[in-house]
Order: C-alpha cells, then sequence, then structure tokens
C-alpha cells in the first residue's frame, strides 16, 4: 500500500472550505507529522491504528477526517443520526476532545452538532442531549454503556465511525468490560480508529477486538523531543530542601514563563500550595476532587496566560496498579476508589497544555512511563522546554533508568541530565525561611485547604453556572490561584530584601525591582490624575502614600 506523499499541506487533503476556516482560525499552518500521514487513510474510510507520542496532534489527526466524512454525509441524507462515537478513558480527555470538535465545526453552525455524555450529570441531562440526535458524541466507555443499554442512544443503524483515544489506558483504568458490552451496540461495518502513546499487551488485544485490517501507523519519531528542544536538569535533594530550592529559584525568576510542577497525591498539592502561599507565590491545582468543568477552565486560563503555576497530582497507578489494573469482584474500599479517581483524572497524560516552560517533578515520577508522560507537557511542537527533577536518596535507582532511557533516545551512551547548579551557601537566608514555612503547614491545615477550595470551586461550579452562560465575559475574571488562607501569612515573606539576593543574581533582580517601581508610579499617577480634579484632600493622600 502507497503511504501519501510527505509535505502535505491542510488544502491538499482536499477539506471543506468550512473546515479549511476554522483550522485556519485556530493558526494550524501545516499538519503534524502524525497528520499528515492519518489523514488520508482516514478520509478513506480504513482502520487505524495510530501510535504516537504524546503532544504529536493525535486529537486533531482523527478530529479533522471525521468532521470532513461527517459533512460529506449530510450531503447524502437529511436525516439527523449520531453515525461518530469518539471514546476516551477520563472526563478531562472527553472535554478537550469535546472542546477541539467545536472549535474545527465553529463555520458549520448547527450542521454538526457535538454532545459530551462525560460529565456526571442526571439521566435526564443526556436524554435530553441525546434527544437532538448529535452527530458526534463523545463519552468514557462507562456513560456510554449506559445510555446504549437503556435506548437512550441507538447507533445499530446510523453508526459510521467509532474512535477511541488513549487505548493504552481504557484496560488500565477497569473499562474492558465496559467495551465489550458497548461493542455489542455496534453495526457490524463501520469505520475504527484507536490512538495510543504505546503499542503494549492491552492495545494489541483491543486491536483484535475493535480493528479490521488496519492500517498501522507506527510513527518513527522519539517518545519524547530530544537534543536542544528538551533539556533534563536534576537536583539531589531532600524534603524540606526540595522546598527550600522551589521556593529560592521561583521567587528569584530563575524559573520563567508557564510551569507546571508535579507532585505525587492530593494533599501534597495542598501543602505546596500553602507554602508557596506564605511567600506570596500564587499558584492553581489541578486535582481529581474539583469539578471537571473547574479543571478544564483552569487549564483554558494557564494556557491563555492567567497563570504561571499549576501544582498538579500524578497518578498514583504507577505506584499500585493492582488498585486500577482489573476490576475487582469485591467492592473496593473508599480508600481504593480515591486512588482510582486520581488516577483516573491524571494530568500527566493527555491534557493539552501549551506553551510550558518548565515541567518540575517535585516528587520524582514512580516509573519511566510517568516520567515521559509528564516531560511530554513541555517541548510540544516546536517548542522549547526543560524538566527539572528533584531526586531524593532512594529515588536514585528510578534516575538511571530514566537516563538509560534517554541515552537509547538521544543515541549517547554517556548522556546523563545536567545538574542543577544551586550553591546553599549563597542562599543560606532562604533555607531558613522555607524550613519554618514548611514545618508551619500541618495535617489539619491541609484538610481545611482541601474543604474550602471544593467548596469554592463547587459554588463556581454549580451555581454560577447559568449566570456565566447569560455573561461568558465575567468567566474570563474567576481566577483558581486565590490564597487559601489555613496557614499564618506572615507579610515580609512575600519580599525579598537585597541582602538576600546572591550577588551573582542582584543585576536580574535590579531590572525587576526597576520594572516593578516603574509600574508603580505609573499607577500612582493616574490615580492621581482621576482624582485631581474631584478631591484635593485625597491627592495630597495619594501623594502621601507614595513617599511613604
Amino acid at each position: 500500500m502507497d503511504e501519501p506523499g510527505p509535505g502535505l499541506n491542510f488544502h491538499e487533503f482536499e477539506l471543506d472550505d468550512r473546515l479549511l476556516r476554522d483550522i485556519a482560525r485556530l493558526g494550524w499552518i501545516s499538519p503534524t507529522l502524525v497528520q499528515e500521514k492519518a489523514i488520508p487513510f482516514l478520509l478513506e474510510g480504513k482502520d487505524v491504528l495510530i501510535r504516537a507520542r504524546t503532544g504529536s496532534g493525535k486529537t486533531a489527526a482523527f478530529a479533522i477526517p471525521i468532521i470532513q466524512n461527517v459533512l460529506r454525509y449530510k450531503t447524502e441524507t437529511a436525516v439527523r443520526e449520531t453515525s461518530v462515537l469518539v471514546m476516551a478513558p477520563s472526563q478531562d480527555l472527553c472535554h478537550q476532545i469535546a472542546k477541539v470538535f467545536a472549535s474545527l465545526t465553529y463555520s458549520c453552525g448547527p450542521l454538526i452538532r457535538v454532545a459530551d455524555l462525560s460529565s456526571k450529570e442526571e439521566k435526564a441531562t443526556h436524554r435530553h442531549l441525546l434527544a437532538e440526535r448529535p452527530d458526534i458524541v463523545v463519552s468514557t466507555p462507562g456513560r456510554l454503556r449506559t445510555v446504549l443499554a437503556d435506548g437512550t442512544l441507538n447507533v445499530r443503524e446510523s453508526l459510521r465511525c467509532v474512535t477511541i483515544d488513549e487505548a493504552d489506558l481504557m484496560f488500565t483504568f477497569g473499562f474492558e468490560k465496559d467495551l465489550k458490552e458497548v461493542l455489542k451496540h455496534f453495526p457490524p461495518v463501520h469505520q475504527s480508529v484507536l490512538c495510543s502513546a504505546t503499542l503494549e499487551e492491552d492495545v494489541t488485544q483491543m486491536k483484535k477486538m475493535v480493528l479490521r485490517n488496519p492500517v498501522i501507523l507506527k510513527l518513527e519519531e522519539p517518545q519524547l523531543a530530544v537534543g536542544t528542544q528538551l533539556t533534563h536538569y536534576q537536583i539531589e535533594a531532600e524534603e524540606v530542601d526540595k522546598a527550600a530550592i522551589l521556593y529560592t529559584v521561583l521567587k528569584l525568576k530563575l524559573i520563567q514563563g508557564k510551569c507546571i510542577i508535579f507532585v505525587k497525591s492530593v494533599d501534597r498539592c495542598y501543602r505546596l500550595k500553602l507554602f508557596l502561599e506564605q511567600f506570596g507565590i500564587r499558584s492553581c491545582i489541578l486535582n481529581s476532587e474539583l469539578p471537571i468543568k473547574i479543571r478544564c477552565h483552569t487549564v483554558h486560563q494557564f494556557n491563555q496566560g492567567s497563570y504561571d503555576i499549576i501544582i498538579a497530582s500524578d497518578e498514583l497507578m504507577a505506584e499500585n496498579p493492582a488498585l486500577v489494573k482489573k476490576k475487582s469482584d469485591k467492592k473496593p474500599s473508599t480508600k481504593q476508589l480515591l486512588q482510582q479517581t486520581e488516577a483516573e483524572s491524571s494530568v500527566s497524560r493527555g491534557i493539552d497544555f501549551q506553551c510550558v516552560s518548565c515541567v518540575v517533578n517535585f516528587d520524582f515520577p514512580s516509573d519511566l512511563n510517568s516520567y515521559i508522560h509528564r516531560a511530554g507537557r513541555t517541548a510540544r511542537g516546536q517548542n522549547n522546554g526543560s524538566v527539572l527533577s528533584f531526586v531524593g536518596i532512594e529515588e536514585l535507582e528510578l534516575k538511571r533508568n530514566v537516563e538509560e532511557f534517554l541515552q537509547t533516545l538521544s543515541n549517547d551512551a554517556e548522556f546523563s541530565m545536567k545538574d542543577f547548579n544551586f550553591n546553599f551557601d549563597e542562599v543560606e537566608a532562604f533555607r531558613y525561611r522555607a524550613k519554618d514555612a514548611w514545618r508551619a503547614i500541618t495535617k489539619i491545615s491541609i484538610r481545611e485547604a482541601r474543604i474550602k477550595e471544593l467548596k469554592m470551586e463547587i459554588f463556581n461550579s454549580e451555581k454560577l453556572k447559568s449566570f456565566f452562560e447569560e455573561n461568558p465575559r465575567d468567566l474570563q475574571t474567576l481566577r483558581h490561584d486565590r490564597p487559601l488562607h489555613t496557614v499564618h501569612v506572615q507579610e515580609h515573606l512575600g519580599d525579598v530584601p537585597e541582602y538576600l539576593v546572591p550577588a551573582a543574581l542582584k543585576p536580574m533582580v535590579d531590572i525587576m525591582n526597576a520594572k516593578r517601581k516603574k509600574k508603580m508610579s505609573e499607577k500612582y499617577a493616574a490615580a492621581k490624575k482621576r482624582a485631581k480634579s474631584d478631591n484635593p484632600l485625597l491627592v495630597n493622600g495619594i501623594d502621601y502614600m507614595k513617599k511613604g
């Protein structure tokens, strides 16, 4: 079989003008490697197994031909029917996929309808969504099984295409039975697509279940960006020193741009947020407890540049695979359910973070795959990035495994992570501050922070839903990096006195201080100008504050 020729552009796929217009509106100039290879086969209606690394553009690779084919169906029949099903293993991924479809069908208006069934809505809500017979339905396998079993959705006559994204996680998250039940409701002839970052045993098994004579696209590209595009740093440090180093590099702007900090649990998310909060460093949290709409909104605002720092809890699956590998006949404990939920909402897999400058492994990943997926959040597309990993004594063996993989990736037997040069002697005062702040965080303050934020975000998600639907501009002002204040914050810790700054960094700090003073002067001048004609006494007050 001849493969599609190299160097294709989107317009050479003979796509509908409306679809090309939306591709251009998204700023996509030329297809990525996976899109260039997969789109022609999918447009022909072939079954395809796509294996490509995270950040390679897999979602658009299957979304573009799906939309093109649906538009073609529309010219053949005026009957509205559900012809496409897209499955993903988590709510976050389903929402992200649905958003991509919505962006690529913007110019199609009401001609193509997309429904996302992954949210934990009432059955009546799903019944209402499906009563309109959306062309494309996005869902987790469990949710899809429910609506197919009770007859709310019937695709035996209408289904033309099924796509399963992140296929390597489907069985891992216990969806094997759901998938087998879902497949019973499909017609015998339809197009099937599997997308995966790996080609492990579970994917091979699913391939036999779903695909018929598939085209297998195993792209010859590294699992991570290599060379100068992605730089790997490591620093050996134990618990308290890790906190001190992170505080110092963030406060002195040694890490610039957008940053994702990975920790191993939800509790660690809040401990780190409360720690940074004491020094005036704002951050927002992503974890499984928060409502799905809030998580997606946080990622969207992060991508738009509203926040610089996200603290994310990584999957626990790698630490204890037995918890989520297969569904047990026994009823799982509350703790196991919580851990499985955290695994299913892992942000190291699939979520589309954009223009991330640095990934920080505050807790070193528990296996190689986790490191790959965490590092894959940066250096996406043509962008550069870096990974900074804190390594404890008990994690040295894990680090060596990662380095061996990176040696293979770079074809360099001598490759090793670069040492992040950090001299504690020059920043000893930062270390004392950090130790006191880290000890100030108790289990009670962490629990109170979790409850407080959960209440706030549930209120934002549910109570204000209708308001934000009517006032979408106000949604942009909703922030997720507010201080939690469950630990006493000393205001002076937010400033860095000049005598604490190492001599080598003083020029950089002087530039930052000059910019801040200029901004404050402009602020006072504007306030004085506004008040001048109204209240002379207020003008004098502003001058006094400025002097102070």
